[in-house]
């Protein structure tokens, strides 16, 4: 079992339009506010060698991306330290209101507490008028299918390739990227932390649409395989789908990586794409 198949439990009881998505959208006058959180764990989701500081920027840059992938303007992020040693909450503060200034947002508070393991907690606020709203659920047979930056740097850090450490350890999200194709209109967008592969079935499965995606379109960085770019998470960059008639947005890079399809399914050259990636697990219960 794995946090999609719980996020089926959740679904049933505060509905699927609620969780379809890692932001929610909630109503307030001519626009709308964006909500996200996320937890992290330094068993987990901290790789050993980070420091503080690093420690703190993730944990907004996470939080960040995600109202990013909706067209957002980021405003705020509130942050919950969970802290195994109390000395730790000045550079993971610092890092934190670092990566929330870079991208325009305000580290506005949050709470501290005694946690045996270092947990971090983010939440983050932003608005997006109805227009440029976007989440997983717009894709439509005949779009294009892109992806931002080039994914799997972060996992080819996590299996040893020193020079793409800062990409796993200081991530940047896309913010300026999701609010240029939010206004540029793309008909559905969401990040790729997860891995391009699981990012993929996600969106298929809001969009009641399949893929065709093509490996030798997907960006890679020297040293970083297609298997990596399509099943390792913790790169920021951003999948959306448009009609072509919208490309090219200005002062975006992307990569065109294959076609939306009324198939249901998710092909790499014709054959399904495992639909494997970041994910955290249960196994016998534990």
């Amino acid at each position: 079992m794995d946090d999609r198949d719980l996020l089926q439990v959740v679904s049933g009881i505060i509905g699927k339009e609620r969780t379809s998505d890692d932001c929610c959208m909630i109503k307030l006058g001519d626009e709308n506010i964006i909500l996200s959180t996320d937890m992290l764990h330094e068993s987990t989701d901290f790789p050993k060698g980070m420091t503080d500081w690093q420690i703190g920027w993730m944990s907004a840059a996470v939080t960040l991306s995600d109202i990013a992938s909706c067209g957002a303007v980021p405003l705020a992020v509130l942050l919950a330290a969970g802290l195994d040693e109390p000395e730790r909450i000045s550079g993971i503060t610092l890092g934190a209101k670092d990566c929330c200034e870079r991208f325009g947002a305000e580290l506005a508070g949050g709470d501290i507490d005694f946690h045996s393991e270092l947990t971090i907690v983010t939440t983050g606020i932003g608005r997006v008028e109805d227009e440029y709203y976007k989440s997983r659920r717009g894709a439509k047979p005949g779009d294009i299918i892109c992806v931002t930056g080039t994914p799997g740097c972060a996992g080819a850090a996590l299996e040893g390739a020193l020079r793409y450490w800062k990409n796993l350890v200081e991530p940047l999200p896309a913010v300026r990227e999701g609010r240029l194709l939010a206004v540029a209109g793309v008909s559905s967008m969401m990040d790729v932390s997860d891995g391009i592969a699981l990012s993929l079935y996600d969106l298929s499965e809001s969009s009641g649409v399949g893929f065709e995606i093509f490996p030798d379109k997907i960006p890679l960085s020297s040293g970083v395989s297609a298997e990596l770019a399509l099943h390792s998470g913790g790169d920021f960059g951003l999948l959306f789908t448009c009609g072509r008639d919208i490309l090219p947005v200005l002062d975006v890079d992307y990569a065109e990586i294959g076609v939306v399809t009324d198939s249901g399914e998710v092909l790499c050259d014709g054959v399904p794409v495992e639909k494997r990636g970041y994910s955290h697990s249960w196994i016998d219960g534990s």
